[in-house]
């Protein structure tokens, strides 16, 4: 039977239809939706939320080391704290097959970088396998936990954007009944002291010699078409762009083995060709390999490094193609910049740490938003956890006085992922700073992922909480306040208050995300005929306020009713939708 599946789905029903018992993984753009698939329809399969991508793999290589097949899924700035135990699995090896899921993003729709991770397979000595559509996302995890199982090692599969959100046709299969492994101690291969490392990284060169062996005769590598005159080497998504410009004119190396890279196959395919082409996004992986040969290639010398490749893009590039320019758009459609929802509750906190004029150093989460106007209220963004560390590193720098006007932001999501390590030194090294944590009951920026601080497992069941207020007096901050975020107020007074202490502190911003089910408002605000146009509630840059040139309405259709712009409103001009005194 065949489905029509992202493919994300594809990744779970192969993991499903593998026998894996084991799925865990930290959610990320474009990743998240495996392990969610894989809660919500393989009841089979034990998944998890971890706390951040490095337990979710350690969770991952424990199950393996059991006897189960697992599979660890992330995007790929999360196999940056991933790679810790990743280059030691490498040594180690598995027992039941263990597969790391690793979704790049070229373009950078939802990320910080466009880090290439197929450097990581061949840095940690680990094969990586990268398919081009849904179908070979499914087939390629099956082949994985072969592969995983027969040569002893962790094997990556890596997906983009484009792959992990298109939807193809997918032929599903029953699921094998996968038999758990023995446990055996063996502490020569599993305990990484200097002694049996060196013996184990010895055994990883002689595996990557057989899979070098493996990566020439696989089918996983092909040759398509006849042409003589063009040959093209690509993979992934790149193929299926390939394909369309170049059809029949061209043969094609399409590699779904990335790593390592099949040497004779490719020397061979070369020598077939008068003109070869190297099609593939981001860095030159491929491209490098085929030149290290001593085969002349065209790719990037023509392609970009930066952004995701198109079929009109390399027809322009490569083939010189002059091709009509897009539809012009119409000069009067208004710009849609990335903004806050309508009754987002990090809003009112942006505001007052706009008025304060703080230097912010700020984190990964929908909260990244408030370094846009009109609140511009971040000055740095890193990566994960980073702004703890950031403003503790600023402070250090310049001194207690220019750490009093600098705070750290984060989300509980990001505060449980990588802020603690963060506050930990900060109270460990004497320093002052003040860490504002934007409690929202949710993990927001990737689609409403419960965490440790929700209560909550990926499949919705009850589980103990987190309490933040404990857990940073545990560490070692005696200063912890909670303020309702939409208290703007009170949130100034304690921001005011805790950035002039001589001490580290905490303050919890705590509201729900607007747009959670159980969260509801009295209704949609209106402005009335006491407007004095002063321009006030603009400041939030609640998309639901609208300025009209000589007067501002709220647009009932996206106002959800939080009154946070009543609250700045010195007129009494903002009330709830149908009040005696609201004009149409």
């Amino acid at each position: 039977m065949n489905k029509l599946m992202l493919g994300n789905e594809a990744v779970a029903r192969g993991a499903y239809e593998a026998g894996v018992t084991v799925a865990t993984a930290y959610p990320g753009t474009p990743s998240t939706e495996i392990t969610e698939n894989i809660a919500k329809n393989y009841s089979e399969i034990y998944s998890e939320w971890s706390p951040n991508e490095k337990v979710a793999l350690e969770t991952a290589i424990g199950a393996s080391i059991a006897g189960a097949r697992s599979i660890c899924s992330m995007k790929h700035v999360g196999l940056n704290v991933a790679a810790d135990p990743l280059f030691t699995l490498s040594y180690t090896g598995v027992n039941g097959g263990l597969v790391i899921m690793v979704a790049d993003d070229p373009g950078m729709h939802s990320s910080q970088n466009e880090q290439d991770s197929r450097y990581y397979a061949r840095s940690s000595k680990v094969p990586m396998l990268e398919p081009a559509d849904s179908q070979e996302c499914k087939d390629f995890v099956k082949t994985a936990f072969e592969i995983s199982e027969r040569y002893d090692c962790p094997v990556i599969v890596r997906l983009t954007t484009r792959i992990a959100h298109s939807r193809s046709l997918v032929e599903v299969e029953d699921r094998i009944e996968y038999k758990l492994k023995d446990y055996i101690k063996d502490y020569n291969k599993y305990v990484m002291m200097p002694g049996m490392a060196r013996k184990r990284h010895e055994i990883v060169e002689k595996r990557m010699e057989e899979l070098r062996e493996f990566s020439d005769s696989t089918s996983l590598n092909r040759v398509e078409g006849t042409s003589k005159d063009i040959g093209v080497i690509t993979s992934g998504i790149a193929y299926q762009y390939a394909k369309e410009v170049f059809g029949d004119n061209a043969s094609f190396l399409k590699l779904g083995m990335v790593h390592p890279l099949p040497e004779k196959l490719i020397r061979d395919f070369a020598s077939e060709v008068k003109t070869l082409y190297v099609i593939e996004e981001l860095e030159p992986f491929i491209e490098d390999f085929v030149k290290s040969l001593g085969i002349k290639v065209i790719g990037k010398d023509l392609l970009p490094v930066t952004g995701e490749l198109s079929a009109r893009l390399i027809k322009e590039r490569l083939l010189g193609a002059k091709l009509p320019k897009a539809p012009a758009i119409e000069e009067n459609i208004p710009g849609r910049p990335p903004v806050m929802c309508p009754g987002c509750p990090h809003r009112g906190t942006y505001y007052v740490l706009k008025k304060l004029k703080l230097r912010v150093n700020g984190d990964i989460g929908c909260y990244t938003l408030g370094a846009l106007p009109p609140t511009e209220s971040m000055d740095t963004c890193v990566c994960m956890g980073a702004s703890i560390g950031m403003a503790h590193g600023m402070e250090k720098a310049r001194g207690r006085d220019f750490g009093k006007k600098t705070v750290a932001i984060l989300g509980d999501s990001t505060f449980i992922h990588s802020g603690i390590t963060g506050l930990i030194d900060v109270v460990y090294n004497k320093g002052n700073s003040t860490v504002i944590i934007l409690d929202n009951s949710i993990t927001g920026m990737t689609g409403h992922q419960d965490n440790p601080t929700t209560g909550f497992t990926i499949k919705g069941e009850p589980t103990r909480q987190v309490d933040l207020v404990k857990l940073a007096q545990a560490i070692g901050i005696d200063r912890v306040k909670v303020v309702d975020s939409f208290d703007l107020k009170e949130l100034e007074n304690v921001i005011r208050e805790e950035v002039n202490a001589d001490e580290p502190s905490v303050i919890i911003s705590q509201r729900p995300c607007a747009l959670l089910k159980n969260v509801k408002y009295e209704g949609t605000q209106h402005i009335n005929d006491k407007c004095r146009y002063c321009k006030m509630c603009l400041s939030l840059g609640c998309p639901a306020l609208v300025d009209r040139g000589d007067h501002v309405e709220i647009d009932e259709a996206l106002c959800v009713g939080c009154k946070l712009c009543s609250k700045l409103c010195r007129f009494d001009a903002i009330e709830k939708a149908g009040d005696n005194n609201a004009k149409a």
